[in-house]
């Protein structure tokens, strides 16, 4: 499927639409989602989607739809394990739950930009040099060795090169002013959180990208479904943070599935390197003749992998009992922080979760509510949102 600049342009105009809807609608008036109102849109965003796959079948055919699937799923499995990484960026600045959004869509269309340029990067040298594949592969496998490593989604994420930078060498407030970037701080012009957020969000955006990208030309070489794969997977990840905002935790396995995939598609680039072979050190120059993983196999691998990690982590007890544990201590935190939100109906709404989640905990094994580190500080912290709950007069 070779996409005529029409197409490529009616592309662009449907992604730019999708994405000044969602500012002008939904950003530009600072709220706080409900659980209707994410349900809907990422069920809208995925329909749009799964839409345009069916398009890609109808006229392309069986095989590049096919790709077009699998990429979107992979993307799109990514792009949740990136929620992740937002999930402690927005924490770790206390970004007030109203302004969430403004921050999330940030992130959606930097990583769109970032990906774009990665996407016409990779393909130029793919075309240019078949070896590349190797290198590709190579990136997959050591992504997928790190994935499996443990606490890979840590707290350091929030002080990227660019946010220490920015504190360094130019004015910061330490204060949110509003879903402003900039504020009047100690009588000078000074960035806010929100800028530096913003800033981390764009930093680890641009490793995103590093991994992602390879792992989609693994699937397919086509720009185009390279491109509406990745923006797809992207449309609608705003609303799924406040969908699964609670699940995140949940998903203890998620990242093994994504190491054993990224392992996969590695491997299915090297075979593919080995076929195109040009290296004169390897097979004095000529094709390598081993066996190509086919796309049908590549997207049911991708589906399974992640049918069964998602079902695990979902059914584990150690993976309930974490979650449970881990949005305590953030609802806790939450509460206890006016920064985070005074509206008065948004911190009961908070304390109502929080308390659910601690008779969750109690109703537990022992061995489950104790594994959870630093339990005796979460403890403490839920006590002191009680102990403000008391203080409070009743909404």
């Amino acid at each position: 499927m070779s996409a005529s600049p029409l197409i490529w342009g009616l592309t662009i105009i449907v992604i730019l639409g999708l994405l000044a809807f969602d500012y002008f609608f939904h950003i530009r008036k600072a709220h706080i989602p409900t659980l209707r109102e994410a349900s809907i849109w990422s069920a809208i965003y995925v329909g749009i989607a799964l839409l345009f796959g069916l398009l890609v079948f109808a006229f392309a055919g069986r095989t590049t739809g096919s790709e077009y699937f699998a990429g979107y799923i992979t993307e799109k499995a990514l792009s949740v394990d990136n929620l992740f990484v937002f999930l402690i960026l927005i924490s770790s600045f206390k970004v007030p739950r109203v302004n969430q959004q403004k921050v999330l869509l940030f992130g959606i269309v930097f990583s769109l930009i970032a990906r774009t340029g990665f996407i016409f990067l990779g393909a130029a040298l793919i075309n240019s040099f078949a070896w590349i594949f190797y290198i590709f592969g190579l990136i997959l496998l050591l992504t997928a060795g790190n994935l499996l490593r443990p606490a890979n989604h840590g707290e350091n994420e929030r002080e990227n090169l660019m946010v220490r930078l920015a504190r360094r060498f130019l004015h910061t407030s330490p204060e949110f002013d509003g879903d402003k970037m900039f504020t009047q701080h100690a009588g000078k012009r000074a960035l806010t959180p929100m800028l530096l957020v913003m800033v981390a969000i764009g930093g680890t955006d641009i490793l995103f990208a590093l991994d992602s990208i390879p792992a989609i030309f693994g699937l397919t070489q086509n720009v185009y479904i390279v491109f509406t794969a990745t923006a797809f997977s992207l449309m609608g990840l705003r609303q799924l943070y406040f969908l699964i905002d609670g699940l995140l935790d949940r998903l203890i396995y998620l990242s093994y599935g994504l190491a054993g995939i990224l392992a996969f598609i590695g491997v299915k680039l090297v075979l593919h390197a080995l076929h195109e072979n040009n290296l004169p050190f390897i097979n004095d120059g000529e094709p390598v003749h081993v066996i190509e993983i086919s796309t049908d196999l590549s997207l049911a691998v991708i589906c399974g992998v992640l049918a069964v990690t998602i079902t695990a982590s979902l059914l584990s007890k150690a993976g309930k009992a974490q979650t449970a544990i881990n949005s305590a201590r953030r609802h806790a935190s939450q509460y206890l922080d006016l920064g985070y939100t005074a509206d008065p109906a948004e911190r009961e709404r908070v304390y109502r979760l929080l308390t659910l989640e601690e008779e969750q905990i109690l109703a537990m094994d022992k061995k489950y509510r104790d594994s959870a580190k630093d339990v005796e500080e979460i403890r403490a912290l839920v006590a002191r949102a009680h102990r403000q709950h008391e203080q409070e007069p009743p909404w």
